[in-house]
């Protein structure tokens, strides 16, 4: 059986990552038995999640409900704002639930649907940068019907594997019994939050080194145009400077908002400050946020269908095709 928390408790760290026995150390995403006060960093937390369900909902409804997006690179995105999408969710719900209904199966589902979605966010993002590499590696042979059937595997595999990493807490592999096992965010285990945090940083060590080679082959492909067109060196120069923005741009994103909470993931434990946890879980979810920006929004086809969408004029927009997904 749990410990209750003590009378004080209320003194120290509350709501989503609550302070177990007064003590000031180590978070909790377990809900507990008596009333919560009312915690900032989870109305915060909170506030984020509506904000990037909002987002995302637009991005979703714009991709699945349009027949213009059907190319692979749109159903990559489209998986990325549904991850995004869950998890934005996923903080509303569990604000919810935590101060009105707490009880383990809650906190255990709600975990649940947080690390599915986040994992899905960070696999679709490896998905869209392999698919942006093959986009221009194999650009002869990249709209054909291989593709299509990657771009399936590639979700299968996503989605198939975020949800069993989802599923590992409420079948079981979960500190609720065993406290000295939580890792800094209960109920998840120790060791299941190492694994989470090595993929994220395995994740970001290959999207690093395909980013770079995606540099490396539109810079080749900008001097050869230049060559053979007889352009100014400036123009090959603005290709180039082009290109290292969006990969700082991309991967600078990724870097400043998961790293610091796959680190301090691997390096926390139980006996961990809330503080810290928050501070680094913070900026995570932050990257659910501005996927929308770097990924959707900034597509020329995605602007002119919400733009004729918030015109009412969707039926007089002109069919267009899609573009290869390096200009995405």
């Amino acid at each position: 059986m749990m410990e209750k928390e003590p009378p004080n408790s209320s003194e120290g760290q509350q709501g989503w990552f609550s302070a177990r026995n007064g003590s000031g150390s180590s978070l909790d995403l377990e809900s507990v038995v008596q009333p919560l006060a009312l915690n900032p960093w989870d109305v915060v937390l909170c506030l984020s999640g509506t904000v990037i369900s909002c987002e995302n909902a637009i991005v979703v409804v714009l991709i699945f409900y349009s027949p213009a997006f059907r190319a692979p690179t749109f159903l990559l995105i489209g998986s990325l704002a549904t991850a995004d999408l869950l998890a934005g969710l996923g903080l509303m719900l569990h604000f919810a639930l935590v101060y009105l209904l707490p009880s383990e199966a809650v906190s255990l589902l709600t975990a649940g649907l947080l690390v599915t979605s986040f994992t899905a966010s960070v696999s679709s993002l490896l998905a869209i940068t392999i698919d942006r590499f093959l986009s221009l590696y194999n650009a002869l042979t990249y709209y054909s019907d291989r593709t299509v059937t990657r771009t399936h595997i590639m979700l299968l595999l996503t989605w198939g594997a975020s949800i069993c990493y989802g599923l590992l807490p409420v079948l079981g592999w979960n500190c609720l019994r065993e406290p000295s096992a939580c890792s800094i965010v209960r109920p998840l285990a120790k060791g299941h939050l190492s694994i989470l945090s090595v993929s994220f940083l395995a994740a970001f060590a290959v999207m690093l080194q395909l980013y770079v080679h995606i540099c490396r082959i539109v810079c080749r492909h900008a001097q050869q145009i230049a060559v053979q067109r007889h352009f100014l060196a400036s123009s090959q120069d603005v290709t180039a400077r082009k290109a290292i923005a969006t990969l700082a741009v991309i991967l600078g994103t990724f870097a400043s908002c998961w790293l610091p909470f796959a680190v301090y993931g691997l390096l926390g434990g139980p006996g961990s400050p809330p503080l810290y946890t928050y501070i680094t879980l913070l900026p995570a979810t932050y990257n659910s946020l501005l996927n929308p920006v770097i990924y959707a929004f900034r597509n020329q086809e995605i602007q002119k269908v919400l733009w004729a969408a918030c015109c009412g004029c969707c039926s007089s927009a002109p069919p267009f095709r899609s573009r290869s997904p390096s200009d995405v």
